[in-house]
């Protein structure tokens, strides 16, 4: 199964941050089929028949190559271009993310859950079980994953909508 993995907080080539060889070579470590990075950001892609212990395997083979660990989160390819193929047409494009998480299915219409949103500036336009598609007040903010790991008490990442809608271009019709 083509996939796209998430790791959460990843700058490849900062300093402080884990390389790209180390990224894409943590998911060769885990037996990953031809990983490749998109963009810097931690955005890998990779074939498995195991995505979920793929990642995880990933995510131990980055802490040993490189000290760094990070949470990492998958979801299929065909998946993520489903989202974009919902959501690419938006006029405020540039203030969407898409983020993923392991708490469930976040429901967008819960009172508490458009509170929590609204504290951090953003609306939930869409959810699904680990993801949520969010729209942030104003340009430049990304407010997706402290509303996510508030909502879910757990680790969550974001990637903007513009973000995944290059990777859906670019790889969807593999």
């Amino acid at each position: 199964m083509q996939c796209v993995a998430f790791f959460r907080n990843v700058n490849q080539g900062q300093r402080g941050h884990p390389s790209t060889a180390d990224v894409v070579g943590s998911f060769a470590d885990a037996g990953a089929a031809d990983p490749r990075a998109f963009q810097s950001n931690g955005t890998i892609l990779f074939a498995s028949a195991d995505p979920g212990a793929t990642v995880e395997a990933a995510g131990s083979a980055l802490a040993r190559r490189s000290g760094i660990e990070r949470e990492g989160f998958w979801m299929p390819l065909a998946d993520v271009v489903a989202i974009v193929d919902v959501h690419a047409d938006r006029l405020d494009i540039r203030r969407c993310e898409v983020t993923l998480h392991g708490g469930g299915v976040v429901d967008p219409t819960d009172p508490e859950v458009v509170r929590t949103a609204a504290h951090r500036r953003c609306e939930i336009v869409d959810a699904g079980p680990g993801w949520m598609v969010t729209v942030n007040e104003r340009d430049a903010e990304s407010n997706a994953t402290p509303v996510a790991e508030r909502l879910t008490g757990g680790p969550a990442t974001s990637r903007g909508l513009p973000t995944l809608v290059r990777l859906a271009d670019r790889f969807g019709a593999e």
